[in-house]
C-alpha cells in the first residue's frame, strides 16, 4: 500500500508538471501570438491597409472615420500596448527584442497622431484621399478577378458618403493651408471617380454589376462635389489654425516614429552642415563643367534640358534598364526579381503634392505583383510657365537621381526584400528614415560606384536632388518649431535648395502636414555612417553588396534596430 501510494504521488506529480509546461507558453511564441492579435485587430479598424499590404478578407469594408472609431482605436492601441509591454524584452531572442521595441514605438505614433496631433481634426484632404487610396487599392492589381474586385468596391463606395459626414462633424479649425491643399485635391479625386474608376473595369461584362456600380460612384463623385463646396464656402473661411507641430511635439514624432532621440537644436547643426557641404561640391562640379560661368547660370542650363510632356514617360523607360544592369553588374546589391516596374502617370487624386512616386504590392500580396513607378504629368490647364517649372524637375541629370531613388536600388528593391524580411513585425513595420532614408543614400552611392562615367550632369542632378532634401530637412524643424515662416520656406528652397519657385512651393506645402520630412536626409547620414562602422567591423571582409544585402535583410525598420543587428551595438546612429 505504501508503495503504492509512493508510485501513484510520483506519477501525480510528473503529469502535473508535464500539463504546467504545455500550459506555459515560450516568450517567443506569446510574443509572435500576440503580434498576430495585433494585426488581426488593427486591420479590422484599418481595411485599406490591409488591402494593401496583401490581406484581403477586408476588401469590401471601409475605414469609419467617426469620433466614436478614433475613441476606439485609441482604446484598442493602449491595450494592446500593455500586452506588449508585459512581455520583458530579456526573456526574448535578440531579433524579436527587436521587433517588440518596433511594435510598441509603432503604437506609441499611431497614439501620438489620434491623441496629439489630431489630423482627423485638422487635415481636410485626410477624407477625400483616404476614399481615392482605398478605392485605388482595389483597382490597381488584379489579385481577384475584376467581377470580385468591383463588388468589393462598390461594397466600399457605397459606405464612403458617410466618409463626409464624419468630416463635417470631425474638422474643427484646420491650418489654411490644409483647407487650401484639400481644395486642390478634391478635383482630382472627382476625376479619379469619374475617369480611372470605370475605366479599371472594362472587362466586366455583368450589366446588374455595372449598374450598381454606376450608382454607388456617382453617389462618392456627388458626395466630393457637395465636400468641395463646404471645403468653398464654410471650412475655408473658418479655417484659422496653426500647422505647426511645436518643438516637443516635433521630437516626440521623430521619437516615435523614427526612433531618434538626437536634441532638435544637434539635428539642425546637423542639417545645415550637410547643406553647406553639398552647396560646396555642387559649385565645384558646375565649376568643373564650365569655369567661366556662376553656379546658378549652370543650374539654369541643366534644368532646361528635360524632355518634353509626351516624351516624360518614355525617356523615364530609357534610363530604367541601364540602371539595373549597372547594379548587376558592378554587384551593387543583389535584386530579387528580374520583372521591372511599370511607369505611369500618378493616379490623378495624389497629383497636388507628389512629382514621382513608387507604388509596391504589399508584403503579402500573393497574386498581384504589379509595382507602379508613378511619374506626374503635366496638366492641360497649366501655363506655359507653370509647365516649364515642372518639367525642371525631370532635367536629365535629375531624372536618372530619381529612376534610382524610386527604382534601382532604391524603393523598388528594397520591398523586393521586404518579402523576404524575417517577422510578420518586419514586413509590416518600418519607417521612413529608412525606406526614404536607403532610397536618397543610393542616389549618391551609384554616382560615388562609377554609374555614368564621371558625367558632370549626373551628379550636378544628384547634387541639385540633395539640397532639395536637406532643404525639406531644415524647413521641417524650424518652419513646425516657430523658427521660419511658410513664406520664408518657399524662398529657402530657392535661394539655399536650388529649387524652382513651382517646386519651392509644393515642397512647402507638404512640410506643414509632413513636419519630419526630413527623413531623407537623415536616413541618408545614418546609413553612411553605418556603413563606414560596418566596414571598420569587417575589416578586409567588408564588400559593398554584402553591406547592402545585410541591410535590406533587416526589412526597414528604424537605423537604431539596424545597427543593433549589423554592429551588435546600440551606439549612435549619428
Amino acid at each position: 500500500m505504501k508503495l503504492f501510494c509512493i508510485t501513484f504521488l510520483l506519477t501525480l506529480v510528473f503529469i502535473t508538471a508535464k500539463l504546467q509546461g504545455a500550459m506555459a507558453i515560450d516568450p517567443e511564441t506569446n510574443f509572435n501570438q500576440l503580434v498576430d492579435q495585433y494585426f488581426d485587430e488593427y486591420f479590422k479598424h484599418n481595411p485599406t491597409a490591409a488591402t494593401a499590404a496583401g490581406f484581403h478578407q477586408r476588401d469590401a469594408e471601409l475605414e469609419d472615420y467617426s469620433q466614436t472609431e478614433v475613441r476606439a482605436q485609441v482604446a484598442m492601441l493602449k491595450g494592446f500596448a500593455a500586452k506588449f509591454e508585459k512581455i520583458r524584452a530579456k526573456s526574448l531572442g535578440p531579433e524579436t527584442a527587436s521587433d517588440r521595441e518596433l511594435v510598441i514605438s509603432n503604437i506609441n505614433a499611431a497614439l501620438f497622431d489620434l491623441e496629439h496631433v489630431r489630423s482627423w481634426e485638422k487635415n481636410p484632404d485626410r477624407y477625400n484621399s483616404g476614399v481615392a487610396n482605398s478605392a485605388y487599392t482595389i483597382m490597381s492589381r488584379s489579385f481577384a478577378p475584376a467581377d470580385e474586385r468591383l463588388r468589393s468596391l462598390i461594397s466600399r463606395e457605397r459606405q464612403m458618403p458617410k466618409v463626409f459626414e464624419a468630416a463635417r462633424a470631425n474638422l474643427k479649425n484646420p491650418p489654411r493651408i490644409f483647407t487650401e491643399v484639400a481644395l486642390e485635391q478634391v478635383p482630382g479625386t472627382i476625376s479619379f471617380f469619374k475617369n480611372d474608376a470605370p475605366a479599371a473595369f472594362t472587362e466586366v461584362k455583368n450589366e446588374k454589376l455595372l449598374a450598381e456600380f454606376k450608382t454607388a460612384n456617382q453617389e462618392v463623385i456627388d458626395a466630393l462635389s457637395q465636400y468641395e463646396e463646404f471645403l468653398k464656402k464654410d471650412l475655408l473661411a473658418r479655417s484659422t489654425g496653426d500647422f505647426r507641430l511645436g518643438a516637443e511635439n516635433f521630437r516626440k514624432k521623430l521619437l516615435y516614429e523614427e526612433m531618434v532621440d538626437i536634441p532638435l537644436d544637434r539635428l539642425l547643426q546637423i542639417g545645415y552642415e550637410n547643406l553647406h557641404a553639398n552647396q560646396e561640391w555642387f559649385k565645384q562640379t558646375a565649376a568643373k563643367r564650365d569655369p567661366r560661368r556662376t553656379p546658378q547660370q549652370i543650374l539654369d542650363d541643366l534644368t532646361k534640358d528635360h524632355p518634353t510632356p509626351d516624351k516624360l514617360l518614355e525617356s523615364v523607360r530609357n534610363v530604367l534598364g541601364g540602371i539595373r544592369q549597372f547594379i548587376i553588374d558592378h554587384k551593387i546589391i543583389t535584386i530579387p526579381s528580374p520583372v521591372l516596374p511599370t511607369i505611369q502617370d500618378t493616379p490623378s487624386f495624389e497629383r497636388a503634392l507628389t512629382t514621382a512616386s513608387m507604388d509596391t504590392p504589399g508584403p503579402f500580396e500573393t497574386k498581384a505583383k504589379e509595382a507602379y513607378y508613378n511619374i506626374t504629368p503635366v496638366e492641360p490647364e497649366w501655363t506655359k510657365e507653370h509647365i516649364e517649372e515642372h518639367l525642371s524637375s525631370f532635367n536629365y541629370g535629375t531624372l536618372v537621381s530619381t529612376s534610382i531613388h524610386e527604382a534601382y536600388p532604391g524603393h523598388y528593391v528594397q520591398f523586393l526584400w521586404v518579402q523576404q524580411a524575417p517577422s510578420k513585425v518586419r514586413k509590416l513595420l518600418g519607417c521612413g528614415s529608412n525606406a526614404e532614408g536607403w532610397a536618397h543614400y543610393t542616389e549618391q552611392m551609384m554616382l560615388d560606384e562609377g554609374y555614368g562615367q564621371g558625367d558632370l550632369k549626373l551628379r550636378l542632378g544628384q547634387l541639385q536632388d540633395a539640397l532639395l532634401r536637406n532643404a525639406r530637412y531644415i524647413v521641417g524643424i524650424q518652419m513646425h518649431t516657430g523658427q521660419m515662416t511658410y513664406e520664408q520656406a518657399i524662398e529657402f528652397f530657392v535661394k539655399e535648395g536650388y529649387q524652382s519657385r513651382a517646386i519651392a512651393e509644393v515642397e512647402s506645402k507638404r512640410g506643414t502636414s509632413d513636419p519630419t520630412y526630413l527623413i531623407y536626409t537623415l536616413g541618408k547620414l545614418s546609413i553612411l555612417k553605418l556603413r563606414e562602422d560596418y566596414r571598420k567591423l569587417r575589416g578586409d571582409k567588408f564588400t559593398l553588396q554584402e553591406f547592402h544585402d545585410g541591410f535590406m535583410k533587416q526589412g526597414f525598420p528604424p537605423i537604431k534596430l539596424i545597427r543593433r543587428a549589423m554592429l551588435g551595438s546600440d551606439s549612435p546612429i549619428l
